[in-house]
């Protein structure tokens, strides 16, 4: 039975659907079977982010309405035979998806696959809502500044109020992923320390993500950057924070503008 996993954050243009790629492609590279869906209904980039956008037939809303089956909607990817992408309309807005139909799809999907990974729209809208409402963990991604993580704590309190987890006296395991992160802005006061972050979220932090051309690089040719650039320290982030969400213990990557990458225990954080 699959975990299904909801990528949210409370503000836009942090990174969720790159995040939502990379994890979904590190996951399947170490093994796991998983299928990304993408929530954002009348954006949905999530298909060009996995280079997919001309494989698209139906899509998540076509699924929920039952003008198409589930099998007719998902569409393999042409690098890792075992990702999957499901895909959202660009025709339709957020009212067309029901509570019932969403969950409904994602009933079916826990019995194919061992990660159910869900791209949710920014905010707290009806997108954002339904695409945690069944989520047993959540990242939630933030850039180091003030409105971010502010945007952020509210989504925490969403997550333990508004999920079905949350109904029946049960938690979403909640983890924090750094995005954007500038060591040497950081060092000038220009964005807000790790620390800071992690104090006024105070929920385990899963990884920290360096700003890089290699992002914007990868999501320009429709590939995941752990992929498109396995090398990069983005890839290796990504890849570590994939590791943590197997239960690995893996040693926390502050970057560091003096030498890349500086090793920082930050194990009573990230348990």
């Amino acid at each position: 039975m699959a975990k299904v996993l909801v990528v949210t954050s409370g503000k836009g243009g942090v990174g969720k659907t790159t995040t939502t790629a990379a994890m979904g492609a590190a996951l399947a590279q170490a093994g796991e079977k998983v299928v990304v869906v993408d929530f954002d209904v009348g954006l949905r980039n999530l298909d060009l982010v996995m280079g997919a956008e001309r494989r698209v037939v139906f899509d998540l809303i076509n699924v929920v309405h039952g003008v198409a089956k589930l099998p007719q909607a998902l569409i393999r990817d042409k690098r890792l035979e075992n990702l999957w992408l499901l895909p959202a309309s660009q025709t339709k807005d957020k009212d067309a998806l029901t509570e019932e139909g969403v969950g409904r799809v994602i009933a079916e999907l826990r019995k194919s696959f061992d990660w159910v990974i869900c791209d949710s729209p920014a905010g707290i809208e009806r997108g954002a809502m339904l695409a945690m409402r069944y989520a047993d963990e959540a990242i939630i991604v933030t850039n180091p500044e003030v409105s971010s993580v502010r945007d952020s704590d509210r989504i925490i309190g969403m997550l333990d109020s508004k999920t079905v987890r949350a109904e029946t006296g049960e938690r979403v395991e909640k983890h924090i992923l750094i995005t954007r992160y500038d060591a040497g802005r950081a060092a000038r006061g220009e964005m807000l320390s790790i620390d800071d972050v992690l104090e006024i979220l105070a929920t385990p932090l899963l990884g920290i993500v360096p700003e890089s051309q290699d992002v914007l690089r990868a999501s320009n040719v429709g590939c995941p950057v752990t992929l498109n650039s396995p090398a990069s320290a983005p890839a290796r982030a990504y890849h570590d924070a994939m590791r943590r969400l197997l239960g690995e213990a893996v040693e926390m990557q502050i970057p560091s503008e003096r030498k890349g990458l500086m090793n920082l225990l930050l194990g009573r954080r990230a348990a």
